[in-house]
């Protein structure tokens, strides 16, 4: 049985750490609602962006197709574009994705497809390189960005267009968490190269009127494409930053109300303890006071 002593410090210790986490909870939320405003503000351009691409598209088949649009005419290799998270303490939101992105793996290599991954984010990393360590061909460190930002989509979307016109693979995807509530992120794999628009954007309503473009269709998709794939990459990591936060305030949230617990079950077993001591000492005074 541990001492009295043993019993103040743990639940000292417990105690300590129940402010950590409380104070981590605070943060989270905070920085979740910007997180939140951001990732819902991203959506209507990105799909305002793909509807364009979509309309586009329509009027551009064959050989004048974009490189971009029209792929490499294979599908034999694929690279999996894994976001992920820099920290943890966010429960089972980066695990989610990671789970998804073996699944994906898995299905494509049993398909005899040759498989690449790069990781943004270094807790994607730490787990995929223990079961995919020899596909991963890159990793991304994001921690230089204090938040997201244009600048990071840019980045990653200018390495995926510089391996595609190397030929180092056919189809890209990318694989985050799509932010629905504190509660809820939604694993997401997403086409990105050749450029897909998501299944439910529709080509805008142009009303029955044709227009004449200048210059040609597929001279605009040559300067759009570059911007649709950095907006999509843009968005799933507003929507992973998200998710991210969302993830964190539910953990904070559940790890403080478990130290609570612990704190109760330490405090009982304590006095409990001091009970019996004190009933012990008052045993042996009355028993050496008989004695006497």
């Amino acid at each position: 049985m541990p001492s009295l002593k043993e019993f103040r410090t743990r639940i000292t210790s417990v105690k300590s750490t129940q402010k950590i986490t409380k104070a981590m909870q605070l943060v989270a939320a905070a920085k979740l609602k910007r997180a939140q405003e951001a990732a819902e503000a991203a959506r209507p351009y990105a799909d305002r962006i793909a509807s364009v691409i979509a309309n586009l598209s329509a009027a551009v088949k064959g050989d004048d197709a974009p490189r971009l649009l029209a792929g490499t005419g294979r599908e034999e290799t694929h690279l999996l574009v894994v976001m992920t998270s820099e920290r943890g303490l966010c429960g089972g939101f980066n695990t989610a994705i990671v789970r998804l992105a073996r699944e994906r793996a898995g299905e494509l290599m049993r398909a005899g497809k040759t498989v690449k991954i790069i990781c943004v984010g270094k807790k994607g990393r730490d787990q995929l390189k223990r079961t995919h360590g020899e596909q991963i061909i890159d990793f991304i460190d994001l921690s230089g960005f204090r938040t997201v930002e244009a600048g990071a989509g840019a980045m990653i979307g200018a390495k995926l267009r510089g391996l595609f016109e190397e030929g180092a693979f056919d189809v890209a995807t990318l694989i985050y968490s799509r932010f629905r509530s504190v509660i809820s992120q939604v694993p997401t794999a997403r086409q990105v190269i050749p450029a897909v628009p998501p299944e439910g954007v529709a080509a805008p309503d142009l009303g029955g009127a044709i227009y004449s473009y200048e210059p040609s269709e597929a001279a605009i998709l040559e300067a759009l494409l570059p911007r649709y794939i950095d907006a999509q990459i843009l968005a799933g990591l507003f929507e992973n930053q998200a998710g991210f936060f969302g993830a964190q305030m539910t953990a904070m949230d559940n790890a403080t109300r478990n130290a609570g617990d612990l704190i109760k079950k330490l405090t009982l077993r304590y006095n409990r303890q001091r009970q019996a001591n004190i009933t012990k000492e008052l045993i042996e005074i009355i028993s050496g006071a008989e004695a006497l």
